[in-house]
């Protein structure tokens, strides 16, 4: 996208082209097998009306996530459509996204914590390991742990514009 908004045609195209198999199948696991061809062609409509508002130093894949979610909303306001989503771990496993803009996506966001926040997390959420597990590494004690996850993720979900929920 940087270089697109850069003026680089052929990048602009193949980030097009990339994007959508993605979101045919964001919509199609969303409205439980319709193709939701008109929902991807209206997404990538406005991500090129829009692209100026992306800013270049901030993660793609949320921003275009965002853009995707509320066409999707707009288009089930306007059906009186009622969408079922499931929460499981295969959610977004077979999306079509490569894992690798995935991965630069929490990469950039994981830079824009302090250091040890970050590898702390990572060493948690993606490596896998148990609290005690990374508290033997850092040195931490559990709760320390604990506490740092839970600020780190917090601070993430803002980034990403996820507003804390109340309760």
């Amino acid at each position: 996208m940087r270089r697109a908004q850069g003026g680089d045609a052929a990048a602009y195209r193949a980030l097009l082209e990339a994007l959508r198999p993605w979101l045919v199948a964001y919509f199609r696991r969303r409205l439980m097998g319709s193709d939701g061809e008109d929902l991807v062609q209206m997404t990538l409509l406005s991500l090129h009306e829009k692209r100026h508002t992306y800013d270049p130093g901030s993660p793609f894949l949320p921003w275009i996530s965002a853009v995707a979610r509320h066409k999707l909303i707009d288009f089930v306001r306007k059906s009186g459509r009622h969408v079922h989503v499931e929460l499981n771990e295969e959610l977004g496993l077979e999306d079509g996204m490569q894992p690798d803009l995935a991965a630069r996506d929490v990469a950039v966001l994981l830079a824009q914590l302090p250091k040890d926040q970050a590898r702390i997390i990572k060493l948690h959420k993606l490596d896998g390991l148990s609290v005690e597990e990374v508290a033997g590494q850092t040195g931490k004690s559990a709760s320390a742990v604990k506490v740092t996850v839970h600020r780190g993720l917090k601070k993430l979900q803002s980034l990403v514009g996820i507003k804390e929920r109340r309760q």
